[in-house]
């Protein structure tokens, strides 16, 4: 009489890949074992950056979160499969979970977060009886295509485009045909947990942020996909170089990122679109330069993975440090737009209150920040990481060190004279205007440079 095998029994650890389409270590997954717990974990408090706890995100980024997760649950529910979201760390959550469900293969898609990265390894070391497996889905290329090992990455983005130009972008995967059934045995109902969750945060800190009440993005695969397809019959790309530096609106740049940030939707999903744009419509230079900033932001995920724990450090990857400091006064005025720089106060107010912000806007605070406010970079970095619903670990804190000058610009740090910044992109102050940039100015008090960081 033969033996029954014995059962694999998997567990998915979703992060920054919230989908179903495009997701190898999902279709991994689904061939190799025989029932399957999907996780996702986030943790109600914390300190520490890069953990996407409540407390360190805005009301906009929170909705945003929870609508991709919702969309998610479904997709999995499609498949015959159900989503555990758990409010503890990964490293607390996922021990209970293979002594509980005697799990033999855990599975993730590997990115560029530090925090996540140190849980993985650490857990890898701790259970040498399960199967581990990570694959790249975050970035256009995998590890294995890189023509240099990591610890040989180019210093400068220029280097790195020209080295990574003629690889080939791997056509994204459809959804996996079928899904291994959960061994969870009971529903859970993590939305009630979630809303009171946030709830008990905004009682006990009145100067949170509100959410908006226009909400610019809804998060979720659904909504990235159907984004991605609006932009490209719009034939927006087509003038895309001409009019990314705009401010305000929907319409001047392609939007793909707040998506793109948690995995709603992939990198090569986006390149398969382009690709069949140019195919069918027209291939020019806006066109390409939509793939340019996607190497860019491919660029920053390799070096996040590079020099993983020195993408927090005050110097970077560099060996100096910079000439900043930490002045509470000076960080609130920047916080909430009260600046004596019209330009970034609306940025800022425009950021608090949509939870995005433009490429140069974003450039023009970081300048600011730094150079006028000469504040501790890593400060803006953090507050962007609360705020933005597009944030993204690598791309975030690799153009503030590049900003800063203590990251990949071989130039050193870069600094934007506000005043020409305005004349060419708000003439007319309308941008200034509709945002209240030039309500409230504060002049620098002296007395701000005598405060110790706290």
């Amino acid at each position: 009489m033969a033996l029954d095998p014995v059962k694999k029994i998997g567990l998915f650890w979703f992060t920054n890949d919230l989908r179903i389409d495009d997701n190898p270590a999902l279709h991994q997954a689904a061939d190799e074992v025989d029932t399957l717990i999907c996780l996702y974990c986030i943790r109600p408090k914390s300190t520490f950056s890069d953990q996407q706890a409540p407390s360190k995100l805005s009301p906009n980024r929170q909705q945003f979160l929870f609508d991709s997760l919702i969309d998610l649950e479904k997709s999995l529910a499609e498949k015959g499969q159900q989503l555990l979201v758990e409010f503890k760390s990964p490293a607390d959550a996922i021990p209970e979970l293979i002594t509980q469900y005697n799990i033999s293969h855990i599975y993730r898609s590997n990115n560029a977060s530090e925090y996540k990265r140190k849980i993985w390894d650490t857990l890898n070391k701790r259970y040498s009886m399960i199967q581990f497996n990570q694959i790249d889905s975050h970035t256009l290329f995998d590890k294995s295509q890189l023509p240099f090992t990591l610890d040989k990455l180019p210093d400068s983005f220029s280097k790195f485009r020209r080295m990574v130009s003629d690889i080939a972008v791997r056509a994204p995967l459809g959804k996996p045909p079928q899904l291994p059934i959960s061994s969870l045995t009971t529903q859970q109902n993590w939305q009630t947990v979630w809303k009171a969750t946030w709830k008990a945060i905004w009682k006990a800190d009145p100067l949170h942020t509100q959410l908006s009440e226009d909400q610019l993005f809804k998060g979720g695969s659904q909504a990235g996909k159907q984004h991605l397809q609006n932009y490209f019959n719009s034939k927006s790309a087509s003038s895309y170089k001409e009019t990314r530096n705009g401010l305000d609106g929907l319409s001047y740049s392609t939007k793909f990122s707040p998506w793109l940030s948690n995995g709603s939707i992939s990198a090569r999903q986006i390149i398969s679109e382009l690709q069949k744009y140019e195919t069918e419509a027209e291939a020019n230079e806006s066109t390409y330069w939509i793939y340019f900033e996607l190497l860019w932001r491919e660029y920053f995920q390799w070096y996040a993975h590079n020099h993983r724990a020195k993408l927090f450090k005050f110097n970077g990857i560099k060996n100096s440090n910079p000439t900043t400091s930490f002045y509470p006064e000076r960080f609130q005025k920047w916080c909430q737009g009260n600046t004596p720089y019209p330009i970034v106060n609306a940025c800022m107010k425009q950021l608090n209150a949509t939870g995005y912000m433009s490429n140069r806007g974003r450039q023009l605070v970081a300048s600011c920040f730094v150079h006028e406010l000469n504040l501790d970079w890593r400060y803006g970095a953090a507050y962007m990481e609360q705020q933005l619903i597009d944030y993204d670990v690598a791309s975030n804190w690799g153009n503030w060190q590049y900003l800063a000058g203590v990251g990949a610009d071989p130039r050193g740090h870069r600094r934007f004279d506000l005043g020409k910044q305005t004349q060419i992109y708000d003439p007319e102050r309308l941008f200034i205007k509709r945002w209240g940039g030039d309500q409230h100015l504060e002049k620098l008090d002296s007395r701000d440079t005598v405060d110790w960081p706290i």
